[in-house]
């Protein structure tokens, strides 16, 4: 894929050259437009404090489109992550659950809680953690900031925060109706309506229901359904004009997501041999409300209150595969393999439910130009934040073996486990903006958070952490010419310690630091060519403090019949350092064609990390860290061949990158094609849509390390889950 990167990179760099023309409203509102028909549209970030134009925000920020999800036919997030430069997801499980931006995030949760690198919210609602939920039916935008958040976020924007916001209601009755029907047995179902019950009363009521087969053929039990997809969405978002002066949001969702879970394969492909089904599920209730009071004549206070309920079930078969042995390895029933007297053959089937409660609490006061600062030179925010949460996991793994009475059948042990988690963070922040003059200010904020943690689990083993976290941003922008804004910044961003609950883990190791991330941003926003072409460019470095990692390593089994056990930890390397490029293009070619580019260099190493395993001191620094391919591309072509037709082409691509930073598998790198024809009359549409239209193989998730195949004698070798193959859909929308 070198040559489709060097193409993208020479592009960007001439699009970023080009020559300047107008001033751009996305910049200055002083500009007199030009050429309409052939501009771009402004698009605010609603994550931002003051809802900034992405082009006047001093970091990098991209804005996925509706119409960029609708044309790649995108169901879910991580289907369209891909878009953003340098931003990856781990699968491991029917939908993401877990992103890394600037190749820092978390790739899998089980028996421990886990702080979160990349926060994600939706509508207002901190969903982070719950990423089954994360469905793209009725998101107007989704806003994915890269870089340390340590300002606004807090503790869960270490590398930085996904924002999904819905389609908003509007006085005017309207919606649609959707229906999409594919292969894998591939059925969508949906409605959105707007409407106003009052004058000062809107609401806005979505509903959605995707079913598919999944892409998995398991041959033992001769179904097609194991891994399949059943994720239900119900949303409704009610504004309320109290007065003139205040003005209220109140979001309600409900997601019933409840997919099959069987993706691993003894052969790492498509093919699976297990006899246990898995589950991936999710019941998600929560809501929101947002509250804007601008009695005061001197600034605005925003109120946000979210609570979510969470209920999921994640479950898988163990050995990937059917049958159980005796003692000696001799099947004793119908197996996978049934030759000679095997060792270390098992059969085990594990679940982790989990409970997740939690409450959040943000009030903000706002300045307006009334209030301004040091001669009216410094606008100013401040905050207060609060959020409770409680975590339960309740564990049940099964492990399946000859009765030792009677000889040749099959007994079954269930080993419990159980822990609580209860974590409360609050935390005060403030944020400055001085306009140093017409074309230049400086932003400085800085956040201070009281964290505390208590967790047991049903060994009445008990831990806890009590810590005052800082984080914070200070910026330089500056209008170079007009069209031209350019920035440089300094951030600090955080993530909290916890616990190792596994009692096999030393002693020194139960516990683990908080993490620090320092960055500093060089960036480049321009408009061009009469507001037709803008692009965004970005340099960063950042250095990791007591980075935070999962480790984990096989330890045999004493007991020839007996299952190999899996010691899984998060332990703090010394440090590491990320840095790279990031490129963005959007570009009205002409009044009937545009051009969307984005591409992210990427160079990742722990400069001191070494972990002790059984086998000696295995030392990783130099090495690349998990999940950071060194680059990723994504552009499409958006062409209206007709007054009612349009055609989209789309490529993405993505380097090798590292499963984990506890073994040496790599992912292999690839690119995948999409392609969208759409015909539109009235308010009818019509689209023939196909994803990876090669049909190419690559993997969202990989294991190493262990052996877990007894046809090849057990030998380690590599495991891995396939993302999506070719994808092929008709739909149907009719707007009214």
């Amino acid at each position: 894929m070198k040559t489709p990167v060097l193409l993208l990179s020479t592009l960007s760099l001439s699009a970023l050259a080009a020559e300047p023309t107008t001033v751009n409203s996305q910049i200055t509102d002083t500009a007199t437009q030009s050429n309409q028909t052939a501009q771009l549209d402004t698009v605010n970030v609603t994550a931002d404090f003051r809802q900034l134009d992405v082009m006047n925000i001093p970091s990098a920020v991209t804005i996925v489109s509706k119409q960029q999800i609708e044309a790649s036919n995108a169901s879910h997030l991580e289907s369209i992550l891909s878009m953003a430069p340098n931003v990856n997801f781990a699968s491991g499980s029917s939908r993401a659950r877990f992103f890394q931006i600037r190749g820092i995030g978390e790739r899998s949760q089980f028996n421990d809680p886990v702080n979160a690198s990349v926060g994600l919210t939706i509508d207002g609602i901190d969903m982070t953690g719950l990423g089954g939920a994360a469905t793209l039916f009725d998101i107007e935008q989704v806003e994915i900031l890269r870089g340390p958040q340590g300002t606004a976020f807090g503790a869960n924007a270490l590398a930085g925060a996904i924002n999904m916001v819905s389609t908003q209601p509007t006085k005017e009755r309207n919606g649609y109706i959707k229906s999409r029907t594919g292969n894998y047995s591939t059925s969508e179902t949906g409605a959105a309506i707007s409407t106003a019950i009052t004058d000062s009363v809107l609401t806005r009521f979505a509903y959605n229901h995707l079913q598919s087969n999944g892409y998995i053929k398991n041959a033992y039990q001769n179904r097609d359904d194991t891994n399949k997809l059943d994720e239900q969405v119900v949303k409704s978002i009610t504004t309320f004009n109290l007065n003139d002066n205040n003005d209220v949001t109140l979001t309600l969702l409900n997601a019933n997501i409840n997919n099959g879970y069987d993706a691993f394969s003894l052969t790492n492909d498509r093919n699976t041999y297990s006899n246990d089904q898995g589950f991936d599920k999710q019941a998600t209730t929560a809501s929101s409300l947002k509250w804007i009071n601008s009695n005061a004549d001197s600034f605005l206070i925003e109120t946000t209150m979210s609570v979510v309920n969470s209920n999921a079930t994640y479950s898988y078969d163990e050995d990937w595969s059917y049958g159980v042995y005796d003692s000696n390895g001799n099947c004793i029933s119908e197996c996978v393999i049934d030759s000679d007297p095997l060792n270390d053959v098992y059969s085990t089937f594990d679940e982790y439910k989990r409970e997740i409660n939690k409450g959040n609490l943000d009030i903000r006061i706002l300045s307006n130009e009334k209030s301004r600062l040091f001669a009216d030179s410094t606008d100013w925010i401040f905050g207060i934040y609060t959020q409770n949460k409680y975590e339960k996991l309740d564990r049940a793994y099964t492990y399946n073996f000859e009765d030792s009475v009677n000889t040749g059948t099959i007994a079954s042990e269930t080993t419990p486990y159980s822990n609580r988690l209860e974590n409360n963070s609050y935390a005060t922040y403030i944020q400055l903006t001085s306009h140093l003059n017409s074309n230049t200010q400086i932003t400085y904020g800085v956040r201070a958070e009281e964290w505390q943690s208590d967790f047991t689990d049903f060994t009445n083993f008990k831990l806890d952490n009590k810590e005052t976290l800082f984080g914070g941003q200070i910026s330089l922008e500056s209008l170079l010419h007009p069209n031209h804004l350019a920035y440089i910044s300094l951030a600090r961003g955080y993530k909290a310690g916890g616990f190792n609950s596994d009692p096999d883990v030393s002693e020194t190791n139960r516990t683990y630091k908080t993490e620090t991330n320092n960055t500093a941003e060089l960036g480049l926003k321009s408009s061009l060519n009469n507001d037709a072409l803008s692009t965004r460019l970005a340099v960063f470095y950042t250095q990791r403090n007591d980075q935070q990692v999962k480790s984990s390593y096989i330890i045999p089994a004493t007991d020839p019949s007996e299952a190999p056990d899996y010691q899984d930890y998060i332990a703090n390397a010394a440090k590491g350092r990320n840095y790279g490029l990031e490129a963005e293009l959007n570009w009205r070619v002409a009044p009937k064609i545009q051009w969307l580019a984005a591409l992210g260099l990427l160079q990742t190493e722990f400069t001191d990390y070494e972990y002790k395993t059984t086998g000696g001191i295995v030392s990783k620094t130099g090495r690349d860290q998990a999940h950071a391919p060194n680059w990723t591309f994504n552009t499409s072509v958006i062409t209206d061949i007709s007054q009612n037709i349009s055609l989209t082409l789309s490529a993405e691509g993505k380097d090798k990158f590292y499963f984990s930073d506890s073994h040496d598998e790599q992912s292999k790198t690839y690119g995948l094609l999409h392609a969208q024809i759409k015909y539109q009359k009235d308010n009818l549409e019509l689209a023939l849509t196909g994803r990876n239209l090669t049909d190419k193989d690559y993997a969202t998730r990989g294991f190493g390390g262990f052996g877990n195949n007894p046809n090849n004698g057990w030998s380690d070798t590599q495991h891995t889950q396939l993302g999506e193959p070719r994808l092929i859909s008709v739909s149907a929308k009719y707007n009214f």
